[in-house]
């Protein structure tokens, strides 16, 4: 069972983040509204830092 979620947040969610985080800051450039642009900064760090910081807890 925790193959599965090691899968899951190592590989699943962190791309499904980074890709909507992304877009969130292109959106936000485009538009010129930066508090669009830091949440997607924010999911973007969370999406590259939060697999490090949750899968030592399946482990």
């Amino acid at each position: 069972m925790a193959n599965g979620f090691i899968i899951i947040f190592s590989h699943i969610l962190p791309l499904i983040i980074g890709f909507f985080s992304i877009l969130l800051i292109i959106n936000g450039i485009m538009d010129e509204e930066k508090h669009i642009s830091i949440i997607g900064i924010v999911l973007f760090l969370l999406a590259s830092i939060g697999p490090f910081l949750i899968l030592p807890l399946f482990v």
